[in-house]
Order: C-alpha cells, then sequence, then structure tokens
C-alpha cells in the first residue's frame, strides 16, 4: 500500500480554487480533500455541492468530501452527484450508521467514518467491516492551522487494530489535522495511509512543491514502518 497526499483546500485562497488544485496535482496530490461545514457540528461555514461539481470540472484527481454538519443522510445524493468520489461522515452525528455508510455505497461513492478527539475508537466497533476508510481528526474540526493532538497517532494504531480484527484488512486510515513534514512520518508509522494537509500546503509561497515534498516524506517513512 502507498501513501495518499490530499490537499485540503480549507486553506487555499477561495477566490483562486482552481489555480490551488492544479497546483496540487502538479505536486503529485493523489486526492482532494474538501471540507464541507455547516456552522452547527462545526463553528463555521464552507462549501457546498455547487463548488464541488465545479471543482470536479477541473480537478484530475478525486474528490474525497468529508461532511462535518449534523444531518449528513440530507446531502449524501448532492454530493454524489455533484462528483464527490469519497464521502466520510462523523459517527457523533449520526444515530443510523450502518444505513448511511451503506447509502452512500450505493450511491458508488467510497463511504467513511469519522472520528473526533474524544470520540473514543469503540464507536467504530458495529461497522468497522463495512467502510471503505476510516478518518481519524488530529484536531477539533472546523478549522485549518491547528495544532496537531499527539495521542492521535496511538488512536490511528487502535484504530488499524479494529479494522483488522473485523476483517477490513484493506481499508486504510485517513488523518486529518496539523499534518507537515514533521508530523507525517509519525502518523504513517502509526499507519496512516491518507494524509490530509491544508496549512503545510496551501499555507506556503510553492503549494506545487510543499505537495511534493510532503509526499516524498511519507514515502520515506512508509519504507521503514512496519508491514500492516
Amino acid at each position: 500500500m502507498t501513501v495518499q497526499i490530499a490537499p485540503s483546500i480549507l486553506s487555499a485562497d477561495f477566490a483562486a480554487l482552481g489555480e490551488a488544485v492544479a497546483a496540487a496535482e502538479r505536486g503529485g496530490a493523489d486526492l482532494i480533500h474538501v471540507d464541507v461545514m455547516d456552522g452547527h457540528f462545526v463553528p463555521n461555514i464552507t462549501i457546498g455541492p455547487p463548488v464541488v461539481r465545479s471543482l470536479k470540472r477541473i480537478a484530475h484527481v478525486p474528490l474525497d468530501v468529508h461532511l462535518m454538519i449534523t444531518d449528513p443522510d440530507r446531502y449524501i445524493d448532492a454530493f454524489a452527484n455533484a462528483g464527490a468520489a469519497m464521502i466520510s461522515v462523523h459517527v457523533e452525528v449520526l444515530p443510523h450508521l450502518h444505513r448511511t455508510v451503506h447509502a452512500i455505497k450505493a450511491l458508488g461513492v467510497k463511504a467513511g467514518v469519522v472520528l473526533n478527539p474524544s470520540t473514543p475508537v469503540i464507536a467504530l466497533e458495529q461497522i468497522a467491516a463495512d467502510v471503505d476508510f476510516v478518518l481519524v481528526m488530529s484536531v477539533n474540526p472546523g478549522f485549518g492551522g491547528q495544532r496537531f493532538i499527539p495521542r492521535s497517532e496511538s488512536k490511528v494504531r487502535e484504530v488499524r487494530a479494529a479494522l483488522d480484527r473485523a476483517g477490513n484488512t484493506a481499508a486504510p486510515i485517513e488523518i486529518d489535522g496539523g499534518i507537515d513534514l514533521t508530523t507525517a512520518p509519525r502518523v504513517v508509522a502509526a499507519g496512516a495511509r491518507i494524509l490530509v494537509a491544508g496549512q503545510a500546503i496551501f499555507g506556503t509561497s510553492d503549494p506545487e512543491q510543499a505537495t511534493r515534498d510532503l509526499k516524498a516524506r511519507a514515502m520515506q517513512a512508509l519504507a521503514v514502518a512496519p508491514a500492516r
């Protein structure tokens, strides 16, 4: 398994998203991460399906849509139709998580579940066999540029163990929050295989080179990481 880099447009210049996406792709981005926030589940408001539809027209890599909203069931069809290749939803807001995960899959989209920093890994127990990936938040969601929460590394290891126990060994772990050249090797060693990075890429003067550097650092760490 390789490590995928998913630049988060949350930290990009929204007036020039096309240019930001193109730069990240030139640097080797594997996915484009789209943070959808509603001002209720998290204290911020970002974008909706129309922007995803526009991104789909110009992106050459899959769109990874992270729904940080209180009622994702109302919107999964719209985001799938807009061009999302991956949709992740938070366990904290869904009383019928199994139904939602399978509804996303039925749309031909990869289905992921997300754990906030304070959410225990045991919340995955009954859904671990069904998901296509798990997203571990290594900051409290809502804003870019936050500092990495160190205990996230052990949480990644716990999630990997939970997925493996469920027989879902192919499902990768994604991590989002404070990922940069310093933290990337640590989370790769812990078992993360999709790295979301916003400020570390779009907060620099050269997002293309920043993407390339992060990918190289992650792949170096993968080369020496224990087999998983």
